[in-house]
């Protein structure tokens, strides 16, 4: 079964085409305008072993908001997409990812319910053409999109860069644990028969 999703998502502020294959291999090709964005979507792709293609056109004549943020949606329903039924899958990943001197928790359930508990400290507002405060509201697009609980914190670190790379590559590695096949698992990992 290929857990495969291709979304595209036109509006008045962003275009996006998108393509993600969980059972990949980290090969991605990213195009957001945005040099440091690309940077930390070829992290995730590289780091959760996920095939990631994603071309972006927004308005970044305004800023980069709209262009990180309606990001986050694509890539949120692309993962609610190839995971399926999510029969057989581990369901639950937590990683503690060291990045330098940064040390970042991320912990997924892809419950259906979504939740986002954020606790990232930036010091900076910007790193290259990345506003920081974007990370949080990348992360919560993602989550309630995906219909994931994602707890994401901050246990060390003072490097704003480190940080949010860190923060990009525990999701990524957390993403890959909870997306995993089992075969112990008949059915879906819930009490409630579903998910």
């Amino acid at each position: 079964m290929e857990r495969i999703a291709d979304i595209t998502r036109n509006t008045k502020e962003t275009k996006i085409s998108l393509n993600l294959e969980l059972d990949g291999s980290g090969i991605a090709n990213i195009d957001t305008g945005i040099g440091f964005f690309d940077h930390m979507l070829n992290s995730f792709a590289r780091h959760g072993l996920f095939n990631l293609e994603a071309k972006v056109d927004g308005d970044l004549y305004v800023d980069c908001h709209h262009t990180i943020e309606d990001t986050g949606i694509v890539l949120g329903e692309a993962i609610a997409e190839a995971v399926g039924d999510k029969k057989s899958m581990r369901r639950y990943g937590s990683v503690i990812l060291p990045m330098d001197e940064a040390l970042v928790l991320c912990a997924i359930d892809l419950s259906g319910r979504p939740y986002l508990g954020f606790d990232v400290n930036f010091t900076v507002d910007r790193v290259g053409d990345f506003d920081t405060e974007m990370v949080k509201e990348f992360f919560y697009a993602v989550s309630y999109k995906a219909g994931m609980n994602l707890h994401i914190r901050q246990l060390a670190g003072t490097n704003n860069h480190h940080l949010i790379e860190g923060v990009f590559k525990a999701f990524a590695k957390a993403l890959d644990q909870a997306t995993m096949m089992d075969s112990r698992i008949v059915d879906v990992l819930s009490t409630k028969g579903s998910l």
